[in-house]
């Protein structure tokens, strides 16, 4: 007896299929709108916190589908956005400033599914809806910034080595830093200083108006690094901001030399979006200079090696160029109010290293003041001469100056903030990390939840008028062997759906028209076999005959065919991008699970029909 599978061939094919189809089942169930909410103080969503949310939402008389915490904080599940929307403001005011809620879509997968790690796979943008950033990053003020951080290691280097030197500055048009002096031998210790120190630096002199200077830039190696050092870690930055907006499956990559796309599928709150993530707020810490004159400073005579500041509520402040520590040395920042008068005040925690020299600057000026500095850069655009522009500012203001009590290190507290959001929307973006450069939005789209639907609607209507015609032709044509190669086919589409929800990967439009092509191209297999047996029938063989020497014979047709197109499709993955990836990854899929299901699962059910019979006719 010929055409009979080994009980361990059947076993993997039956294995396959139930795998199969229960990883793919989590996504015909849906998503649920959802309220996720985090803790933003150590130790998480607490017991207390937990029955507070219900009690609210009860009393609200809003209707939960589930209350459950998850990894990444408390979610609540609705049964309409109505209900979702007014929870989220309902719980923002009785939670306050220590928790940060986030408006989702979260999957509406069973519990008994969930515990196998059967998940639903992502969807897209065009599929969820959600939101679309292109952003710039200004690489030059990047460069700038590394400029002005020389300009005071220059300075501490040059009192280090006993260098007499009239001023240290950044050259604010031509870039660069330099140092003015009056004695040509002072020049020449300090460039030999500054080149071995500073070996990056490209170092020249030049005389002007009677006096000597220096001029140090960086070379041009080295600017072109700082350039992609900032858009690397503004990409970070933006992915651990995304983070903390608890957002699924986002898609943030670098576009080109220094733009960046940032896709956040299923975002409703889009405005907190955008501000979060186009926000550059950072902190620098420095002395103050209490023995300054504020008011000869303001008309034009500032000391040396001070600059005059503005203050937040009012006034000026003469503080010391020195910057102790700046926003990069934060490892953790958190909201609260401060207990001594109520204000909103953030809690700092520092690296090591910038523990350090905290602590050490504090120790050396117990009694003196010490300045918080909040930076951010904004854009504001102008009609100048009929033509729109794009004018950058960065805004530098003291938000607190407090005298130094006693020495302090890693661990301490700034208050001075306007309200009790700006503290919360501070500390999230101080935890998230600095942007190293600040970035402009030049393209924003919103896909809508209905837009995102309508997309699904018409990739399912696709995928279901290919499907039905290739059912049709394969049934007509090859009667009980085409019906084989439907059941194939069925379970092929089952197999893609579970292997990217086991993958966790994102599907998107390009991905659904590479399943549309997978289920053309699956059938090709079957037609070769189908053909070929035919072909072997034609000759006078037997149907047993016929059946192994189709199979046997068309196996490497079918492999060098389906081969190259993967190898087509590794192609597109790596060069291409965003949409050209998603239909490269569904249609490599495809090809593997075609192969498996044409040649193994439809062998596996001719054989479980003709297998071990003696047949006179094929109805092929």
């Amino acid at each position: 007896m010929i055409n009979q599978y080994s009980w361990w061939k059947n076993l993997l094919v039956v294995v396959a299929v139930v795998v199969a189809a229960l990883y793919a089942l989590p996504n015909l169930y849906g998503e649920d709108p959802a309220l996720q909410i985090s803790s933003n103080v150590p130790g998480g969503m607490s017991d207390a916190a937990i029955g507070d949310v219900k009690a609210e939402l009860s009393r609200q008389g809003l209707t939960t589908k589930s209350v459950d915490l998850e990894a990444h904080g408390l979610v609540v599940r609705f049964t309409n956005t109505e209900d979702q929307l007014k929870a989220r403001d309902v719980l923002e005011r009785r939670l306050g400033d220590d928790y940060i809620l986030a408006l989702n879509l979260a999957p509406a997968t069973p519990d008994w599914l969930r515990s196998m790690g059967a998940l639903p796979m992502y969807l897209g943008l065009d599929l969820r809806g959600g939101v679309h950033f292109l952003m710039e990053v200004d690489t030059a003020a990047a460069v700038q910034t590394a400029e002005e951080r020389y300009v005071s290691d220059i300075r501490g280097l040059l009192r280090e080595n006993k260098v007499r030197y009239l001023a240290v500055g950044r050259n604010s048009t031509e870039g660069g830093v330099e140092v003015k002096f009056s004695d040509r031998a002072e020049l020449s210790k300090a460039i030999e200083a500054i080149r071995q120190e500073f070996r990056d630096l490209v170092v020249d002199d030049f005389d002007r108006g009677g006096a000597s200077f220096i001029s140090a830039k960086l070379s041009e190696a080295e600017a072109a690094e700082v350039r992609k050092f900032a858009v690397q870690q503004n990409v970070t930055t933006l992915r651990n901001r995304v983070n903390e907006l608890g957002v699924a499956e986002p898609l943030i990559q670098q576009q080109g030399l220094d733009r960046i796309v940032v896709q956040l599928p299923g975002v409703q709150d889009t405005a907190r979006a955008k501000e979060i993530l186009g926000a550059t707020a950072t902190l620098e810490f420095r002395m103050a200079d209490d023995t300054g004159d504020v008011e000869a400073a303001s008309r034009g005579r500032v000391p040396v090696g001070t600059r005059l500041y503005d203050q937040r509520g009012g006034g000026q402040v003469l503080l010391k160029n020195r910057i102790i520590v700046t926003g990069d040395s934060i490892t953790d920042a958190r909201s609260g109010i401060d207990p001594q008068n109520g204000s909103p005040s953030v809690s700092i925690s520092l690296d090591g290293k910038g523990g350090s020299k905290m602590h050490d600057t504090t120790k050396e000026n117990v009694g003196k003041p010490m300045a918080v500095v909040f930076i951010e850069y904004k854009t504001n655009t102008k009609v100048v001469d009929d033509e729109v522009v794009k004018v950058k500012r960065k805004i530098e203001e003291v938000i607190n100056v407090a005298v130094i009590r006693e020495p302090f290190g890693n661990r301490f507290q700034i208050t001075g903030l306007d309200s009790a959001t700006e503290a919360r929307d501070l500390a999230l973006l101080l935890r998230a990390g600095a942007l190293s450069a600040p970035i402009e939005i030049v393209e924003e789209r919103t896909v809508g939840p209905s837009l995102g639907q309508d997309n699904i609607d018409m990739g399912f209507m696709s995928v279901a008028i290919g499907f039905s015609l290739v059912l049709v032709f394969m049934a007509v044509y090859y009667k009980v062997f085409g019906l084989v190669a439907n059941i194939a086919l069925a379970l092929n589409l089952v197999i893609i759906v579970a292997v990217l929800s086991m993958l966790q990967a994102t599907l998107t439009l390009p991905g659904i028209a590479g399943i549309v092509l997978t289920v053309g191209m699956a059938v090709d297999a079957n037609v070769l076999i189908f053909e070929r047996i035919r072909e072997e029938i034609r000759n006078g063989n037997t149907p047993q005959a016929s059946i192994h020497s189709g199979y046997e014979k068309a196996f490497s047709t079918i492999a060098d065919a389906n081969i190259t197109t993967l190898i087509a499709a590794f192609l597109l993955f790596g060069l291409g991008s965003g949409p050209v990836k998603g239909f490269a990854v569904t249609l490599s899929i495809g090809i593997i699970t075609s192969m498996f299901t044409a040649i193994m699962v439809t062998r596996a059910i001719v054989n479980v029909i003709y297998g071990g019979k003696r047949v006179s006719k094929l109805s092929i």
